[in-house]
């Protein structure tokens, strides 16, 4: 039996998936702004030998619900946030094997300093960085960045095309991996002969310069992609190794799932040769009845306003013009066209309210919510994999950090004794150890 792959997923905010549950009396959210939060929570992923922490981000505001940011602002719906890359290091430097997945929007950065910046990280963290690729979908985003709105939904996938382009010429064609020589005796740390400019003229991206820093242990970060549109997929089966994707059924994962592979074998490679990760809250105690009274109490703290919050921006429908009990219908948008296509396309006969629209993402966002004791979750953990063909979870959370430390002390020690979660880290880099988890 094939090992489960496992990322925490967080974000550098008060309010990440969970809604309103910042609330709650031991939700540690609030230290966000601190070293300690994302120091400490490194340590207790990597007691739990987690894969990675998958590091969400944002760059806007999510100002699309009533047509303004004050329900964002009230409900702390992603904002306030500060940049993820920053904590990196830090937790780096308190473990060995944690990996981290940095999400960072190609739309507002050229790629020539980008390049730099993850190259920098993938030495800072001895070869643990990956970078979730993604090309924003908020016009407050464009706004805040000199623009009036963002590009459309496909040609932002054009861009990226061509930006990936970039980054992967620095990264693999600048330096040789002999080039650095460190020659004390000759005065020489570079030979010059084993590093070339970069040039290249594309129809978005100009560059002609050397790529500033030498080979890191990666080269490349792995390479994680979020979009299951029908051009995120094409792009996915391209350029992703890791791909993250949601869906609130088993059977609409398994059509995003099956439809990812197809586009990796479009592209000639391996369908399997991608590892698959799907969006879950796990909500864990010692017994299901525990487990079950411990939903009921986070129910208790959910704003409904902040998940429609989250909502609207994802899908770029206002759902605060809608009646809570008015039909939500299929409306394409140009921000995240597959998230209401998860609700309509693969359940067909279910007509979706706007409340149970709220009700449903409020704490799991457009993920599926797991709720049980250690034997209850295990099965639902393996029930899933089997039904939809991914590899692994990208694990949220209701409180932060009880929900990580819930899910180590219950679920990974059954998941052990199973022999579908791995006992110890592997050596090696973040690629070598995702890649040899089979």
């Amino acid at each position: 039996m094939t090992e489960i792959l496992i990322n925490a997923f967080d974000m550098t905010c008060i309010s990440h998936q969970a809604s309103g549950l910042w609330r709650h009396p031991d939700d540690q959210a609030s230290r966000y702004k601190t070293i300690s939060y994302w120091t400490e929570l490194a340590k207790t992923l990597e007691r739990g030998l987690f894969d990675g922490l998958f590091i969400a981000d944002v760059l806007g505001i999510y100002d699309v619900y009533g047509g303004n940011s004050q329900a964002a602002l009230r409900n702390a719906s992603q904002v306030p946030v500060n940049d993820p890359s920053l904590i990196i290091a830090a937790m780096a430097a308190v473990t060995t094997h944690l990996g981290f997945g940095l999400t960072a929007t190609l739309s507002f950065e050229h790629p020539y300093p980008f390049a730099r910046k993850m190259s920098t990280l993938d030495h800072l963290t001895q070869g643990r960085i990956g970078w979730n690729i993604v090309t924003g979908y908020l016009d407050s985003a464009a706004r805040g960045n000199g623009q009036s709105q963002q590009q459309n939904h496909d040609t932002r996938y054009d861009i990226a095309d061509d930006y990936l382009a970039v980054v992967k010429k620095l990264w693999n064609e600048s330096w040789d991996d002999d080039a650095v020589i460190n020659d004390r005796v000759n005065g020489i740390y570079t030979d010059p002969d084993k590093v070339r400019r970069i040039k290249h003229d594309g129809p978005y991206f100009s560059v002609d310069a050397i790529h500033l820093c030498e080979p890191s242990p990666q080269r490349v970060p792995v390479l994680y992609q979020a979009g299951t549109s029908a051009k995120g997929r094409g792009f996915a089966g391209k350029h992703a190794e890791c791909v993250f994707l949601a869906g609130p059924t088993s059977t609409i994962v398994r059509s995003s799932a099956t439809a990812i592979r197809d586009a990796v074998a479009a592209q000639g490679r391996n369908r399997d040769s991608v590892k698959i990760f799907s969006l879950v809250t796990v909500i864990t105690a010692a017994s299901d009845a525990e487990a079950i009274e411990k939903y009921e109490e986070y129910k208790r703290y959910v704003s409904l306003e902040g998940a429609l919050t989250l909502m609207s921006g994802w899908t770029g429908i206002d759902f605060s013009s809608y009646d809570p009990e008015e039909p939500v219908r299929h409306i394409r948008s140009n921000a995240i066209h597959s998230a209401i296509d998860a609700l309509t396309i693969s359940d067909p006969d279910r007509i979706w309210t706007v409340r149970e629209l709220a009700e449903h993402s409020a704490i799991g966002g457009m993920g599926v919510t797991f709720v049980g004791g250690p034997q209850t979750i295990s099965d639902q953990l393996e029930d899933w994999i089997e039904e939809t063909g991914v590899d692994g979870f990208n694990l949220a959370y209701a409180i932060t950090p009880g929900s990580f430390e819930d899910f180590i002390t219950y679920v990974i020690p059954e998941l052990q004794h199973r022999k579908r979660y791995k006992t110890q880290y592997r050596p090696g880099t973040l690629r070598e150890k995702i890649f040899s988890s089979t």
